[in-house]
């Protein structure tokens, strides 16, 4: 029992270092399901590279607790249309 706990703690350890997550160490790493991730992700504008996989640096960005980036981009966006 205690081998199969260690295991757990050293892949837990070792998502904290690596730059790129797969979706399942990402929910892991950023504490959400599957769909609040997807949700979060969308909000934030972080997108899965070509590989499939999240880079941990945009996840850390999103965790900070700042503002989202998606109402200012909006705004942008819609003032294009507004002629």
């Amino acid at each position: 029992m205690a081998a199969s706990d260690e295991t757990i703690v050293m892949k837990a350890v070792a998502i904290c270092f690596k730059p790129y997550l797969k979706p399942e160490e990402a929910q892991i790493y950023c504490n959400l399901g599957r769909t609040q991730l997807a949700k979060r992700c969308d909000e934030f504008l972080i997108f899965k590279n070509e590989s499939g996989y999240y880079k941990r640096e945009d996840l850390d960005r999103m965790m900070s607790g700042g503002p989202s980036p998606l109402p200012e981009v909006a705004k942008r966006h819609s003032s294009r249309f507004k002629k």
